[in-house]
C-alpha cells in the first residue's frame, strides 16, 4: 500500500516547481501578466524621473549617452534569460521593506525638487522591487545590470562645479607643458593658452568631465564582460578616470599643435568631431588593453 503513494508524492513536488518556476519563466502567461503590471507600475509611478532624465539626455552632451544605457540595461538582463527561466524560489518580504524605503526617498526628492535623488531612488526602487518579488537569487543576477543605470544619471551641479575648475587648470599646465616641450611658443594664465596667432580658453567641454562618464561606463561594461573577480573590475574601472583625463589632455595638445605647425582650427567644425570620436576610440582601447591584460593575469 505504501508503494503506489511514493510516486503521487513524487508527481505533485515536480508540479509545484513548475509552479514556482514559471513566475518567472517568460514563456508563462502568469509570469508575463506580473512582470507587465510590475513593469507598468513601476514606470507610472516615477514617471515624472523618466521625463527629467530625458530632458537632461537631450540637453547636455555630457549625459546624451543616458539613451544608450537603457537599452544597454535590457540586453544585459536580456542575456541572462536562461538563468532567470530556471528560478524556482519565492520573493523576499525584505525586498517590501526597501522598497518603502525607496519610495519615501523619492517622495522626499519630489518635494525638495532634488533631480539626482529621485533618479537614485528610481534605481533603488528598481533593486528592491526584484527583490520583493523574485527573491535573492534574481537580484544577484540583475543587481550590476539595473545598477548601470546610475551612469544614466546627471551629477548635481555643485558637484560638478567644485571638479572642473581644478581640472580645467590641470589640462591647461599639462597641455602648455608638452607644447613647449614641442617647442611652441606660448604662455598660458589660468585656463588660457596664449599662441602667436590664436588664443585657446581651456573651458568646461576641454576640461575631461564631459567623457569621464561615458569612459566609465564603458570601463565597467568591459570589466563586467571580461573579468571574474571583483579586484580586476574596480582596477579597471578606477583607471578610467585618469585615461579619461590623459586621452582628454592630448586632445588639447592636438589643437595647439595643429593651430601652430598646421594652421588647422580643430576647435570646431567637422575635424573638432573626428577628433573627438579619435579620442574616445583610442580610451576604449586602451580599457580593452588593460582589460585583456587583467584577464590574463586573473587565470
Amino acid at each position: 500500500m505504501d508503494s503506489p503513494k511514493e510516486p503521487l508524492q513524487m508527481r505533485n513536488r515536480g508540479v509545484t516547481d513548475v509552479d514556482q518556476s514559471s513566475v518567472i519563466n517568460p514563456g508563462h502567461p502568469r509570469s508575463m501578466v506580473q512582470l507587465v503590471v510590475a513593469a507598468v507600475v513601476f514606470n507610472v509611478t516615477f514617471f515624472p524621473v523618466w521625463q527629467n532624465l530625458i530632458k537632461a539626455w537631450s540637453s547636455s552632451e555630457d549625459y546624451s549617452h543616458g539613451f544608450l544605457v537603457v537599452p544597454l540595461v535590457a540586453w544585459m538582463i536580456w542575456r541572462k534569460r536562461q538563468e532567470l527561466a530556471c528560478w524556482n524560489g519565492a520573493g523576499n518580504w525584505w525586498g517590501l521593506v526597501w522598497l518603502a524605503g525607496s519610495l519615501a526617498l523619492y517622495l522626499i526628492a519630489q518635494m525638495g525638487e532634488i533631480a539626482t535623488l529621485a533618479s537614485l531612488s528610481l534605481v533603488a526602487a528598481a533593486l528592491s522591487s526584484v527583490l520583493f518579488l523574485y527573491g535573492s537569487q534574481i537580484l544577484r543576477a540583475v543587481a550590476i545590470p539595473l545598477c548601470f543605470l546610475l551612469f544614466a544619471v546627471p551629477v548635481p551641479a555643485q558637484i560638478l562645479a567644485s571638479v572642473t575648475i581644478p581640472l580645467q587648470l590641470f589640462v591647461t599646465k599639462v597641455t602648455a607643458l608638452l607644447a613647449s616641450w614641442a617647442g611652441i611658443p606660448l604662455y598660458h594664465e589660468g585656463n588660457i593658452i596664449h599662441l602667436p596667432q590664436q588664443t585657446f580658453h581651456i573651458v568646461h567641454a576641454c576640461s575631461g568631465l564631459r567623457s569621464i562618464s561615458a569612459i566609465l561606463a564603458l570601463a565597467a561594461m568591459i570589466g563586467y564582460f571580461t573579468l571574474r573577480r571583483w579586484r580586476w573590475r574596480a582596477l579597471l574601472f578606477a583607471l578610467g578616470v585618469p585615461i579619461a583625463v590623459a586621452v582628454n589632455i592630448l586632445r588639447v595638445f592636438a589643437m595647439v599643435a595643429a593651430s601652430y605647425f598646421l594652421s588647422l582650427d580643430l576647435t570646431q567644425g567637422i575635424l573638432h568631431t573626428l577628433l573627438g570620436m579619435a579620442v574616445f576610440a583610442a580610451s576604449m582601447i586602451l580599457l580593452l588593453f588593460f582589460g585583456k591584460g587583467f584577464s590574463l593575469w586573473e587565470r
